[in-house]
Formats: C-alpha cells, sequence, structure tokens
C-alpha cells in the first residue's frame, strides 16, 4: 500500500502558490492501490522511497497508456500539432493527467512541475479521448472523476508559481521524444518522473517501452530493431540519491504468457577514457558539423572497429533527450553532447530524470562550460534552465577533456 503522503514532506514547500484554473473538483474516491514494484534496495537506505515506489508504479502505468494510446492512434491517424511543430497526441495529455491525479492524492503538499496545459487539448475537443485513456489506468472510480478534473489534473503542472526559497516538486514530462511516438513500435521515447527536494534531485524513473531487453533479461541494449528481441518488451530506470542507477523490465509490456523476472539489473557507465573511442549521441535536430568537436573529429555511423585517429562513432537518432541519458547511464553510449540553440528555450523536464540516473550510474552532467545545471535559475515556474553553450552528459571519465576541447573548439582551425 501507498501511504497518503510521506512525513518529512507533509508540510507545504515555502514560497509555492497555487493558482486554480477550473472549479474545484468534487472530492475523488480512491480504491485501494498496491505497488508491486519492489526497490532494488533496503529501503532504510532510501530517504524517498515511498515517494520512488509510487513513481515507479506511476511511470510503468503511465508507459502502459502510451502503447494502448499508441496502437489506437496509428490505426486511425489521429495526430496533433502544437503551435511549436512538434507532434503532439493524447498520450502526451493522458500521462500527464494520470500522473498528476494520482500524485496529487498520494503527496498532495507536493506541486507539479509539467510540459502540457490543457488549452490546446481542449480547442481540438479531444478531452472525451484522454478522460477514456486516463479512466483505463487510474486507481480511481470512473464514475468519481469528471472531464473537470482531468483538466484540472493536466494544469496542475503549469500554475505553481515558486519563490526565491529552496522548494520540493516532482518534475513530469509524459512523453520525451514524441516524434519517436509516432513512428510506432521501433522508435525510443521516454516517460520521465523526478523528484526535486531543495533544489536537488533526489530520484528519477524513466520508462522506456520499446527498448530491447536481450534473452537473458539480465542486459539491456539501446540498439533498435535488436534481431533477438521482439519490440516493445521495454524497461524502467530508476535511481535515488546514494543508492545507484537500476533497471528491469517493464511489467505492463510483457506479454501475458511470459512470467517476467523480478531481477533489477545495476546500471553503470561504459569506461571509455578516449574521447576519440567514445560513442556520441546528439540530438536528431542537429548535424554534428555544427558542433564545437566537429573542428577535432569527423562523426561516422559505422558500427565496426574500423573508425581512423580523427573520426568518433555516432549512434543512431533517437528522438528525445532523455532516451539519450537512458544511453549514457545504460553504457551503451559514453556521451550525449547538445547545443542550446538561441532560438530555443531549455526545459527542465527534458534533463531532470536523466540526470540523476546518469550521476548515480558515474557519469557527470553539466554545462559546456563545466557548471551544474540550475534548476532553480527560474525562479518563479522552475520550467527552464540556462546551461551555458549547451549540455554535455558523459561517463565521467572523458567530461573533463570534452569540456576543454570545447572550450579551445573556437581558436583551432577547422580541418
Amino acid at each position: 500500500m501507498i501511504p497518503a503522503m510521506d512525513l518529512h514532506l507533509l508540510r507545504s514547500p515555502p514560497g509555492v502558490r497555487f493558482f486554480r484554473r477550473h472549479p474545484s473538483p468534487a472530492p475523488l474516491r480512491r480504491r485501494f492501490v498496491t505497488v508491486s514494484s519492489i526497490l532494488p534496495f533496503a529501503k532504510e537506505k532510501a530517504k524517498y522511497h515511498i515517494e520512488l515506489e509510487a513513481a515507479v508504479e506511476l511511470v510503468e502505468r503511465a508507459c502502459s497508456l502510451c502503447i494502448d494510446v499508441q496502437r489506437s492512434l496509428l490505426s486511425d491517424g489521429r495526430i496533433l500539432e502544437k503551435n511549436d511543430q512538434t507532434p503532439v497526441t493524447v498520450a502526451d495529455f493522458g500521462v500527464q493527467a494520470l500522473v498528476s491525479l494520482e500524485l496529487g492524492k498520494l503527496f498532495p503538499s507536493i506541486p507539479l512541475v509539467a510540459e502540457e496545459d490543457s488549452g490546446f487539448l481542449q480547442s481540438q475537443n479531444l478531452v472525451d479521448l484522454v478522460v477514456s485513456a486516463v479512466s483505463d489506468k487510474t486507481s480511481f472510480h470512473e464514475e468519481s472523476f469528471s472531464h473537470a478534473d482531468v483538466l484540472e489534473a493536466i494544469d496542475r503542472g503549469e500554475r505553481t508559481e515558486f519563490g526565491t526559497k529552496p522548494a520540493t516538486y516532482w518534475i513530469l514530462d509524459p512523453i520525451d521524444g514524441t516524434r519517436g511516438f509516432v513512428k510506432g513500435s521501433k522508435a525510443l521515447y521516454v516517460v520521465g518522473l523526478s523528484l526535486v527536494v531543495e533544489g536537488e534531485i533526489m530520484l528519477g524513473v524513466m520508462g522506456c517501452p520499446n527498448w530491447v531487453v536481450d534473452t537473458s533479461h539480465r542486459s539491456i541494449t539501446g540498439v533498435q530493431g535488436y534481431k533477438n528481441s521482439s519490440p516493445g518488451l521495454g524497461i524502467i530506470m530508476v535511481a535515488h540519491v546514494g543508492c545507484g542507477t537500476w533497471t528491469k523490465r517493464l511489467r505492463h509490456m510483457l506479454d501475458s504468457s511470459f512470467k517476467p523476472s523480478s531481477d533489477w539489473t545495476r546500471c553503470f557507465v561504459d569506461g571509455c577514457s578516449l574521447v576519440r573511442k567514445a560513442n556520441f549521441c546528439i540530438p536528431d535536430s542537429q548535424a554534428w558539423e555544427s558542433l564545437p568537436l566537429s573542428v577535432f573529429y569527423d562523426a561516422t555511423t559505422n558500427d565496426n572497429d574500423d573508425i581512423g585517429d580523427k573520426e568518433i562513432r555516432l549512434l543512431p537518432f533517437c528522438c528525445g533527450s532523455l532516451c539519450k541519458y537512458l544511453m549514457v547511464a545504460s553504457g551503451g553510449a559514453s556521451v550525449f553532447i547538445l547545443e542550446v540553440k538561441p532560438e530555443r528555450v531549455t526545459k527542465a523536464w527534458d534533463h531532470a530524470a536523466g540526470m540523476i540516473c546518469v550521476h548515480e550510474a558515474g557519469g557527470k552532467v553539466t554545462d559546456w562550460k563545466g557548471s551544474e545545471l540550475d534548476l532553480a535559475a527560474d525562479q518563479v515556474k522552475r520550467r527552464i534552465i540556462y546551461p551555458a553553450g549547451g549540455v554535455l552528459v558523459t561517463n565521467g571519465k572523458i567530461h573533463q577533456q570534452i569540456v576543454e576541447m570545447i572550450s579551445s573548439s573556437s581558436t583551432v582551425v577547422r580541418r
């Protein structure tokens, strides 16, 4: 059973104000919820184990919702476009509504920072579809929540305002990699949820329904289309400060005839200590030639060992940032490098869950100058981060080398 809230988070966070857009809904009647996910470490080692157990359960249910909605959307071609031209689906809103509803009842004193608001959903008359998707996965009785409850839950993610004092809050990315989501079963996308306490990320959970798991169920690979595995098996990755990073298969994605293993696999970053030997990930929207390391190395996607001294291996594109954090944390990639474009805003939910997973796996995350990312830089909303130059995610061993190369790249004559 998940307790209503943990005592050490009972008080309201300092400097937080809530703004309500919809009329207060009637009290929700809850079913009893049993959390079946068992943590990979002793609960006494994790101060926020109650929150982590809840987050694991919710991310697994959110991934199940995504699979169900994806199948129906791809069958009738219903895909939406946001103003920024990013494809968004009913699953995006459904996940945010589901997670917000559940967290709001379990931990009512902890606000939520999340991506979507209900305005676009209402303008497209898609509220019914979202309510239907949520009702299949929520622990509430279907008749006990209304359309207004769902809209309220979605908007909870963007209506909170913080003061200058440190605060405690959840960060949710309902679907990171929506471009991958609409491609179907072979592209990677991630549901990411994290908890920030007084400016520090305490825990993170990432669910990736299309991540390929090998037949031993004891290791994972980010290589899409792996021949010995069926698509859609999926993994969930969890991290808690001081407890490491772990993965296991998503139980909601398994065939009903398959008996899942309850084993967790401890994740570590790779051991690469030479930049030219590293496996790199970059955003699918950015070209290697636009990045500062291109003055030192050309990039190749060859998967063999025939790579020259002036080349680095670039892993195939996968959508979204959190997927690339997952790659680094699991040892599938050595580096994820992202340039911040002046016309683009860097959102906290694209990084928070991945940051702690990489840190706890032994890696490092900074901006291009080597400074840690400041989640509290946006003092009002906690939605935007301001990394200098860009974001650098590595196995830690080659981090400083790359920071220095980025710094010196402007003085190097391009080959």
